[in-house]
């Protein structure tokens, strides 16, 4: 992974304790620090009324509230970054779980589990994802967006603080191995992705209409309630102006998932994020990864081979995850199959808005939940009788079958 800047006007200031900007949002920065919290600049490209400028569920904040950790308080936490600590690892580095000690501590053992992310100094594009993430994820409070509690810079230590995800990345729950990976219920891929497509919605609707440019399996991440959660917004970009229909920049982003329109021309349209929305429901469905060399010849890209199934209720039964044991509403699913059908049309305006995306999500949702109550509240052999047998399908704690990893994908552009 890696960020884009497009233009000079782009490239981002170098960075000092002091001096924490980047072209992307912030272009000046303030020299009033207060204690315990960032410099990072009040003058955003974004504009904000007095006080927050709230939006549904969600607010995009006048100045970033960010706390500066020590490198020593990290490297405690981490217990000095060991091994078994990894969550996981991408372009900017590995993530490691830890544990912060409150200060000071009320009674023994008192704190909170983090998640820190911390900078491979092989990284070709490290320090400007850090700063992106911190002008992006700095100001954006939703809470479908993984929130982001702080940053260390001390000498080349670039490190990034977030809140802990208990369930981890619908990635790994989609595609893991091992015992302690469960499959996931239809209905819990349906509110992950309703929860996904409502953080994509926040960030098109802010002023400035951030295009993500990353959205993969990957970088939704999951709390212990299923809730999903936008995460890593190294290669965020602002949207266009009102008199443009796209920006114009390297490409970026990870194979599979990118629209086509911007890997063949480098044109990024708001809907460029639609696109890859439809390659995660597609991933949702079949249980397959968007790209995987090991596969078949003709069917190393997801989209390619499932589009002519998606359309057919027969034909995309065969194509079903496996791991759902044919236990799913075939109506629900084949809804679903006809959304993400809409969201990788070739050309970005014949995709619906991620607004509209919810909007149908949240149909479905809710007549799933109608169709499940009758089930939930009865047991009487006349509910059978009635068509209204309850489906059992697989709970989330289900211990699943281990599942065989496709090949790892390299961000484009690099």
């Amino acid at each position: 992974m890696g960020n884009c800047w497009g233009t000079p006007a782009e490239q981002p200031t170098s960075v000092t304790p002091d001096h924490l900007t980047s072209g992307v949002i912030s272009q000046t920065t303030s020299n009033t620090t207060s204690s315990g919290g960032s410099n990072i600049s009040r003058n955003s490209l974004f504009s904000v009324s007095s006080g927050d400028e709230v939006f549904p569920n969600g607010q995009i904040l006048q100045h970033p509230n960010l706390r500066i950790y020590t490198f020593s308080e990290l490297k405690a936490a981490t217990k000095n970054f060991k091994s078994d600590m990894v969550l996981g690892e991408g372009g900017f580095g590995k993530v490691y779980k830890g544990w912060l000690e409150e200060k000071p501590s009320t009674r023994s053992g008192s704190g909170s589990v983090i998640a820190v992310k911390k900078l491979n100094s092989e990284s070709l594009q490290g320090v400007e994802e850090w700063q992106s993430e911190i002008n992006f994820l700095g100001r954006l409070s939703h809470p479908n967006l993984v929130k982001l509690l702080g940053y260390c810079y001390e000498d080349t230590e670039l490190l990034l603080v977030y809140e802990f995800m208990q369930k981890g990345s619908l990635e790994n729950h989609l595609f893991g191995r091992g015992s302690a990976v469960q499959p996931l219920p239809m209905e819990i891929r349906i509110k992950i992705a309703l929860g996904a497509a409502r953080g994509l919605t926040f960030l098109h609707t802010s002023d400035k209409h951030v295009i993500y440019r990353d959205f993969k399996a990957s970088n939704i991440l999951l709390d212990g309630s299923y809730n999903a959660k936008l995460s890593d917004f190294g290669l965020a970009k602002l949207g266009p102006s009102a008199s443009q229909s796209h920006v114009t920049t390297r490409v970026m982003g990870t194979y599979g998932y990118a629209a086509p329109e911007y890997v063949a021309t480098g044109h990024l349209y708001v809907k460029s994020d639609v696109y890859g929305f439809g390659v995660v429901l597609a991933e949702m469905l079949t249980g397959q990864r968007a790209l995987d060399l090991n596969r078949p010849s003709g069917k190393h890209n997801l989209v390619d081979w499932v589009k002519p199934y998606l359309a057919d209720r027969r034909k995309l039964k065969t194509l079903m995850d496996s791991n759902l044991e044919g236990k799913y509403p075939s109506k629900t699913v084949f809804q679903v199959a006809q959304l993400a059908l809409r969201c990788l049309a070739p050309e970005p305006k014949c995709r619906p808005s991620m607004k509209e995306v919810v909007e149908t999500l949240e149909r479905l949702e809710a007549s799933s939940e109608r169709a499940n109550e009758p089930r939930a509240r009865s047991s009487h052999p006349m509910a059978h009788r009635r068509g209204q047998a309850p489906l059992h399908h697989r709970s989330p704690l289900h211990q699943g079958q281990e599942k065989g990893r496709g090949s790892q994908l390299s961000p484009l552009g690099r």
